[in-house]
């Protein structure tokens, strides 16, 4: 066993938590090599590029199920760069929509406070904000 690591060898290595080698552990996304007789998890040195390679993955926006899906086509020995780019695609065309919808809202807003710039604090005393119960939503 002196070749394989503890889960906390991997945490400092990676700069991941236990607990969240742990959950990734639940979720398959990571394997221990064996359970030694003391239930300790003990993983091979190429758990760490795998942890580098989920923490890098999620910095682009995948989430953890579309992590799991390209670590699966790796561990069937094929390039997972087609599935990679395809929901990368997918990514780009969310964000778009993502994008125009936050720009209709801002613009929605920019409305309210250019109409409510003409209106008195003191125009309507009825609700606890005038301006907000005139929104039609």
């Amino acid at each position: 066993m002196v070749s394989l690591l503890k889960i906390g060898d991997i945490a400092k290595q990676t700069g991941v938590s236990v607990g969240t080698l742990r959950y990734y552990e639940t979720l398959h996304l990571l394997f221990p090599e064996e359970r030694g007789d003391n239930h300790y998890r003990y993983y091979s040195k190429n758990a760490i590029q795998q942890v580098k390679f989920i923490k890098k993955a999620q910095s682009l926006g995948f989430s953890l199920e579309e992590i799991k899906q390209i670590l699966e086509v790796t561990s069937h020995g094929k390039n997972p760069c087609d599935l990679v780019k395809i929901l990368l695609i997918n990514k780009i065309t969310e964000l778009d929509l993502k994008i125009k919808s936050m720009m209709s809202f801002k613009s929605e807003l920019e409305r309210y406070s250019s109409q409510w710039s003409s209106i008195s604090d003191d125009d309507n005393e009825e609700s606890f904000c005038p301006l907000i119960a005139s929104v039609d939503r």
